[in-house]
C-alpha cells in the first residue's frame, strides 16, 4: 500500500519546489519505489524534476469524450482508459511521473473521470510513496486522482495572506469527500518569524518551516533540474529534519 502525501498551497507558495524536493529525498533514501503525480494544471513539477513529459491525462480524456469512436474494436472504454493513462507515464530514474494536465472541456466527464480515479487507485498502489503535486482547490484529489492521502501537506509563504489561504484549503479538505491521515502546514522561504497567531488559526499542525535558500533561486532561473542540488542545500537540510513528520 502506497503512502500518499498530497501536496496543496496558493500559487506562489513553492509547492511544487517542496513536491520536488521530497521525490529527490525519497529517491535518494532508498526509500522504495516512488510515483510523482502533477496535478496541478500549470504541470510545473516535470520542470524541476528535469522529466519531459509529451502526454497527460487532460488531453487523453478530451480525445475519448470527443471520439469514442477511436477505441480499438474489442477493447472496453475502462480498459482503452487504463491502457492510455499507463502509457503516459513517465519513467524516470528513482521515480516515475505522471501529469494530469488541464481540467475538462465541455462535454460529460463523469463517467470518464469515474474510470480514471479507479485507474490512478490502483497505479498508487503500485507504489510504496506517491507524492501528488495539486492546485490549491484540491479538486484533482476528490474528481481524479484519490479520496483518500496519508498526508496533507499545505505550503505557505511566511505572510497573512499565505497563511489565510493555508485555512482556506484545510476547511475545504474537511468539506470533501476525502479521507486524510494528518494535516500539516510547512512554511517556506522563511528567513524570520511567523505569525504564529495566524498559524494556529490554520488548523495544521505546523512542523516547521524552510529557509530561503539561494541554490533553489539559481536553479530556478536556470531551468535546472532540483535532482541537481547540492545535499548541503539549505532547504534540502531542512526538510530532511521534517522528513519523519511528512511520510510516516
Amino acid at each position: 500500500m502506497s503512502y500518499v502525501i498530497a501536496m496543496a498551497g496558493k500559487g506562489g507558495s513553492g509547492k511544487t519546489t517542496i513536491a520536488g524536493l521530497i521525490v529527490k529525498v525519497l529517491k535518494e533514501n532508498n526509500a522504495g519505489s516512488v510515483f510523482a503525480i502533477d496535478a496541478d494544471p500549470n504541470s510545473n513539477l516535470g520542470e524541476v524534476l528535469g522529466a519531459t513529459i509529451n502526454e497527460n491525462i487532460g488531453r487523453i480524456l478530451d480525445d475519448i469524450a470527443a471520439g469514442p469512436d477511436k477505441i480499438p474494436a474489442g477493447m472496453s472504454k475502462e480498459r482503452f482508459i487504463e491502457y492510455r493513462v499507463q502509457s503516459s507515464i513517465v519513467e524516470c530514474e528513482g521515480f516515475d511521473l505522471l501529469s494530469m494536465g488541464k481540467p475538462e472541456g465541455p462535454g460529460c466527464y463523469c463517467y470518464v473521470n469515474n474510470v480514471l480515479r479507479n485507474c490512478m487507485g490502483k497505479l498508487i498502489k503500485e507504489y510504496d510513496y506517491t507524492v501528488i503535486d495539486n492546485e490549491a482547490g484540491l479538486e484533482h484529489l476528490s474528481r481524479r486522482t484519490t479520496r483518500a492521502c496519508d498526508t496533507l501537506l499545505v505550503v505557505s509563504d511566511p505572510t497573512k495572506v499565505g497563511l489565510l489561504s493555508a485555512k482556506r484549503i484545510n476547511t475545504l479538505a474537511q468539506e470533501l469527500d476525502i479521507t486524510i491521515g494528518k494535516r500539516i502546514l510547512l512554511v517556506n522561504r522563511s528567513h524570520t518569524d511567523f505569525p504564529e497567531g495566524l498559524v494556529k488559526e490554520t488548523g495544521l499542525e505546523c512542523i516547521g518551516k524552510v529557509p530561503v535558500d539561494n541554490d533553489i533561486m539559481t536553479a530556478s532561473f536556470n531551468g535546472t533540474s532540483l535532482l541537481e542540488l547540492s545535499n548541503e542545500s539549505a532547504s534540502l537540510v531542512s526538510l530532511r529534519k521534517m522528513g519523519e513528520l511528512i511520510w510516516h
